[in-house]
């Protein structure tokens, strides 16, 4: 079933990467992204997972003199990404398995990506999470804010059929400290896109793990 749905969201995203690229705004999102940047020095190695056609958030990690390594599934996300953000190195992969050693980067980006995997799963991301951060290392994510257990509608996202899952933000919050992670801060933010809100929080791997 977990292989079905991240398909539905693969093909979707595929389907309609120009139109979600054209109607992505930056909003009060990309503050957790400029707290980010403010605890990094240029050169950083950063991950960007679920990074679609790199605009706005891996074009402003650029922009900010860090190492990016793009991270999506989307083949069509991908082809823009290379034309938007060509200085990031691109990978095609999937959250649920990153293809990176242990302790492989200083932060990792994850901007409306988990919730689009479905939940039983999410444990699991945040440990890949924890896994390929350095200690010290942070970690700014776009996660649920209410309990969903799966959404997948027809025709409702640009209109193609895409999924949704994740938990309220309370819950996701203690697993990304299950994941061995310190949550420096969460906070709810309206989608720029009006499409509800979001649980983003900024977590860090200790020193020393």
């Amino acid at each position: 079933m977990a292989d079905d749905r991240s398909g539905m969201v693969r093909r979707g995203y595929d389907c309609m990467a120009a139109d979600y690229l054209a109607a992505r705004v930056a909003g009060d999102d990309m503050a957790t992204l400029e707290d980010l940047l403010t605890r990094l020095t240029p050169g950083a190695r950063v991950l960007d997972t679920g990074s679609g056609a790199g605009v706005p958030v891996t074009q402003r990690i650029v922009e900010a003199g860090m190492s990016v390594c793009a991270l999506d599934f989307s083949d069509a996300q991908l082809r823009l990404a290379r034309r938007h953000v060509p200085d990031a190195t691109l990978v095609q992969a999937d959250l649920v398995a990153l293809p990176f050693a242990t302790r492989s980067f200083d932060a990792v980006v994850s901007f409306y990506a988990v919730i689009h995997v479905d939940r039983t799963l999410h444990a699991r991301v945040f440990g890949e999470v924890a896994r390929v951060l350095r200690p010290r290392g942070h970690a700014p994510l776009c996660l649920g804010a209410r309990d969903v257990p799966a959404d997948a509608d027809p025709e409702s996202w640009l209109g193609v059929p895409m999924f949704w899952s994740h938990f309220d933000g309370e819950t996701n919050v203690g697993l990304v400290g299950d994941a061995g992670l310190t949550v420096l801060d969460a906070r709810y933010v309206p989608d720029p896109m009006d499409h509800g809100g979001h649980t983003f929080v900024l977590a860090r791997r200790p020193p020393g793990r």
